[in-house]
């Protein structure tokens, strides 16, 4: 049986303390007042224009991701256990990557196999030997966390290139400060509307060392069609700082620029939405129309700042993923304080056999897969299905890795009027600078809609809520 985050699920249903003032809330609160509530939501975002695209889709292509206006609730003790251990892994995969584009002592200490290094699809050689402003690599994580128990936290996945999903926290919260003022005065709800003031000034202290005392700052967007390009606006709003494509921006003699109407603009920090193989037509693919032909030699001269920089993808992917307690020992000296889930590596003979043997009862996942996309839950997929999969597996073993069904805690939502218990995940997001490592209180939690459901993604018919962590 998952355990529930409002109840537990030791022995006879008890509401536990984080929920309390909620579930009274509840009880007296009319019957009908959360669905009217969450019709509204819905309007409110339907008017505001908050959608993603789904690729692939000929029809109804823009959607408006489900809201579920019952919160999510975190304690100040839990988080403050979650917090310590977000800082201590992305500042692990900072020095990580700081490593395998510097000396790669982690590598000749076999830690990690080199090949999985050196030929990554998202290893970047023109890295090698660079170091970013600042010395910063990743400067935002989206760092994936489930729970299973009251105590047991895990780490699902690291999202280090261009991790999505923040505009979402913050239009969750807003929207609830809107709807439930009367509830947020029940709670010491800690505030995550300071995340635009965070993450400027986290740029503003990786800006390159010429750029003086109020750098340029841009968000460097693919375009309207990309599927996350409200977020990408939402952002360049809040921050205050222009929204760029491609064409905005040009090179010239080692500094970036940007077309304005009264002119040429240098600019220092680009927070960019897109990804390394299009950031420059004349170092990466060449028919990219998204980057800026000539970035990568201002970049590597240091005089503009990527966040993230150019080749963190490599810490983004699931066979790298399964190395990350070995990566924080040898890095930090400490044992990780927050856990992988139990992970079985493909491309290892004795592992893949394994694997092979209970196709039906794991998760499988492409090990540069996103979104949902290309993984196989092998309790909820037919023989077809994992015979199919099976064929994949036996065919490019090194491109999956596998994990265990967890039975992901639930959360209560509201569905059809009623209220249910329903999957969820989390994820927060970290800022990294010279100054420090912070985490935003909180994060985006996704949930599964679908009864039983895994599977959280938007794309794959999930919805999201607003995370409350209470104050101490």
């Amino acid at each position: 049986m998952p355990f529930d985050e409002m109840t537990g699920h030791n022995g006879p249903p008890e509401i536990r303390e984080s929920y309390q003032a909620l579930a009274r809330w509840l009880e007296e609160a009319p019957p009908d007042l959360l669905q009217a509530r969450s019709r509204q939501a819905e309007l409110f975002f339907r008017r505001m224009g908050i959608t993603f695209a789904v690729y692939g889709e000929a029809a109804s292509s823009e959607r408006l991701i489900p809201f579920d206006v019952v919160p999510r609730i975190i304690g100040a003790s839990e988080w403050a256990g979650l917090e310590a251990g977000l800082v201590q892994r992305v500042g692990a995969l900072n020095a990580f990557l700081k490593d395998i584009y510097g000396p790669q002592e982690c590598l000749k200490a076999g830690i990690i196999p080199p090949e999985l290094i050196l030929t990554n699809p998202c290893y970047r050689p023109e890295m090698q030997g660079r170091r970013p402003p600042g010395d910063i690599w990743v400067h935002i994580a989206g760092v994936d966390l489930v729970r299973t128990n009251e105590d047991g936290f895990h780490v699902l996945e690291d999202n280090v290139r261009t991790p999505s999903g923040v505009s979402y926290m913050l239009e969750n919260r807003e929207m609830m400060m809107r709807l439930f003022p009367d509830l947020f005065a029940e709670y010491p709800v800690r505030p995550v509307e300071t995340y635009a003031d965070m993450l400027l000034d986290s740029l503003r202290a990786c800006a390159p060392s010429g750029a003086g005392a109020d750098p340029c700052i841009v968000v460097l967007t693919p375009g309207q069609y990309n599927s996350a390009y409200y977020e990408h606006s939402f952002l360049a709003d809040k921050l205050g700082v222009e929204l760029c494509e491609g064409a905005d921006l040009f090179v010239d003699d080692g500094f970036v620029f940007m077309r304005t109407t009264q002119g040429a603009k240098r600019v220092d920090v680009i927070y960019r939405r897109v990804d390394d193989a299009w950031l420059d037509p004349l170092t990466f693919q060449p028919e990219s129309a998204l980057g800026v032909p000539g970035l990568m030699t201002a970049y590597q001269a240091g005089t503009v700042t990527l966040a993230n920089a150019v080749g963190t993808g490599v810490a983004d992917d699931k066979a790298v993923y399964t190395y990350m307690p070995e990566i924080i020992r040898f890095f930090t000296g400490e044992e990780p304080i927050l856990k992988n889930v139990p992970t079985w590596r493909c491309r290892e003979p004795e592992a893949l056999k394994e694997v092979l043997g209970k196709l039906d009862e794991l998760v499988v996942k492409e090990v540069g897969g996103s979104g949902g996309y290309g993984m196989l839950v092998g309790p909820a997929s037919t023989k077809a299905e994992i015979e199919d999969f099976r064929r994949k597996l036996i065919a490019d073993p090194d491109d999956f890795i596998a994990q265990p069904t967890l039975s992901l805690s639930t959360a209560p939502t509201l569905d059809k009027g009623e209220l249910v218990s329903r999957h969820v995940d989390l994820r927060p997001f970290v800022l990294s600078s010279p100054q420090g490592i912070k985490a935003a209180p909180g994060g985006l939690t996704r949930v599964a809609l679908k009864a039983g459901s895994l599977v959280v993604n938007s794309s794959q018919g999930g919805g999201t809520k607003d995370t409350w962590v209470l104050e101490d």
